[in-house]
């Protein structure tokens, strides 16, 4: 039997007030986000980071820590306590949503000690490249915890369980340090020459005693929230084959396959292929990709080939192992990985992403409600009838007509198990026009409209299941059963 379609919200933006109220609103939200059509939530890194209630939650401190206890400055993470955490996962349960929790295992930050560690610096643009001599330096390494008090877990972090840093306290310096003894994982993204290192202390993935630190959390982790899969940061600096094994185990102590999505943020598709065959398909992947043809199509104005918007994506060529998305919190204003594709654009990638077949969608919290940051408002009411549309409306067999360089479509058959599915959509980034597309003789004599409001008109399919519809210039229409 046929699923409902599963669509995704990342209900979260890099500019969120730091007040804690966070988990308050996801729990008052939870049956609203269901009915709009939303089965999974992707929420932000819920412990505690190094800059205690301002950090987003990607400069990890004490992942034991969900907001409760007193450390770096506070006891509520950005987002709010331990119990208000809890409780808002539980309100998605009961509605039906399921919940992807955020994690970074790549790196730690803000220790509460340093230690005088033997270390070579290398050249931040070749990591293979050392440009100075072993040398001792300052480095914060010595994590205690003093705030928790050894409680879930009594595990200390001293350099011993890092590759490098980036400060050396003493010559107030940074750089790139590689510790005495130490080796950049071999099996990482190959940018910069070996991008193992990222940012903090840099986790060594090859030391038994991080290794079972890390499985133990896990196991403590998942048992404690509940939580039912994982939204995976910065897998493109880590050793290829540590969520193989680390995904194994929570598979085994939760008794069921943990999904997870991955971040390996990288435009060429081929890589993010070779990353999925070297982690044994353990995991889904952002399709970056076609986040960058999206980007790209919308700076074109209109010279963009819409034609070849599919090709060497990642929805494309591995579609059970995509996650699609417009934008996210890294590619909004201000942030290293900005990209953000322009606003007429939206609607168009939006349409692509939530009516198609391939891939699970992931909606952006900040074009679902808005920036206030930067002053762009929701991209609203296109957005909710996007992905209303796609709750009751994008089943059934799909037809491609992608053969033209402004004006591109797809038309959706439907299926019995949804009662007035199917759709006909048509993008064009360039004039307006129209396209003569099949979308089944099941709906012979049947009247079609645009629910997004661009075409007065309505169009009536004919006896051999085709229909000529047609959409404004530079815009989206998609074209549902007239009530």
């Amino acid at each position: 039997m046929p699923r409902d379609n599963q669509t995704m919200l990342q209900c979260f933006e890099w500019y969120l007030p730091a007040d804690g109220s966070l988990w308050r609103q996801v729990a008052q939200m939870a049956p609203r986000l269901a009915r709009d059509g939303f089965t999974a939530l992707w929420l932000p890194p819920a412990y505690k980071g190094a800059s205690g209630s301002d950090d987003v939650g990607y400069g990890v401190y004490d992942l034991y820590d969900l907001g409760e206890f007193a450390q770096k400055g506070t006891v509520p993470t950005k987002y709010g306590t331990r119990q208000e955490y809890l409780e808002a996962i539980a309100a998605l349960h009961r509605f039906g949503v399921a919940v992807y929790a955020d994690i970074v295992l790549d790196h730690m930050m803000g220790a509460d000690e340093t230690e005088e560690v033997p270390a070579v610096r290398y050249d931040p643009g070749d990591r293979q490249h050392p440009v100075g001599q072993e040398q001792t330096i300052c480095a914060w390494t010595k994590f205690t915890f003093p705030g928790r008090g050894g409680k879930y877990a009594d595990f200390c972090w001293d350099w011993h369980c890092f590759d490098g840093t980036d400060w050396d306290e003493a010559g107030r310096c940074g750089g790139i340090y590689k510790f005495h003894g130490k080796q950049w994982d071999g099996e990482v993204d190959r940018e910069n020459g070996n991008y193992d290192y990222l940012m903090g202390a840099d986790l060594d993935l090859g030391n038994e005693q991080v290794l079972a630190a890390l499985t133990q959390w896990g196991k403590w982790y998942l048992q404690t929230t509940g939580v039912d899969g994982l939204r995976l940061d910065a897998v493109k600096h880590m050793r290829f084959d540590f969520y193989t094994r680390w995904l194994c185990e929570m598979a085994a102590a939760r008794g069921e396959t943990l999904p997870a999505v991955g971040e390996y943020w990288h435009a060429d598709c081929e890589v993010l292929e070779h990353y999925l065959q070297q982690c044994g398909g353990c995991m889904r992947l952002f399709d970056v990709p076609l986040h960058y043809k999206f980007y790209t199509a919308g700076q074109a104005g209109g010279s963009f080939d819409m034609g070849s918007l599919p090709q060497d994506t990642l929805s494309c060529r591995q579609p059970q192992r995509a996650v699609t998305f417009v934008d996210n919190h890294d590619t909004q204003p201000g942030q290293a990985l900005q990209s953000f594709v322009p606003r007429w654009f939206k609607p168009l990638a939006y349409a692509y992403i939530l009516l198609r077949q391939e891939g699970i969608p992931c909606v952006f919290y900040g074009d679902y409600f808005r920036i206030p940051h930067d002053g762009i408002p929701p991209l609203q009411p296109v957005l909710g009838a996007l992905v209303a549309a796609r709750r009751d409306l994008a089943y059934g067999p799909q037809h491609d007509y992608f053969d033209h360089a402004d004006i591109v479509g797809f038309t959706r058959e439907g299926d019995s198990c949804h009662p007035g599915s199917g759709l006909a959509c048509l993008l064009s980034d360039g004039p307006g026009g129209e396209k003569r597309m099949y979308i089944g003789t099941a709906f012979a004599g049947c009247r079609f409209y645009d629910l997004l409001g661009g075409r007065p008109d309505t169009v009536t399919v004919g006896g051999d299941g085709y229909g000529t519809f047609s959409v404004g210039g530079g815009a989206a229409a998609v074209w549902g059963l007239c009530p």
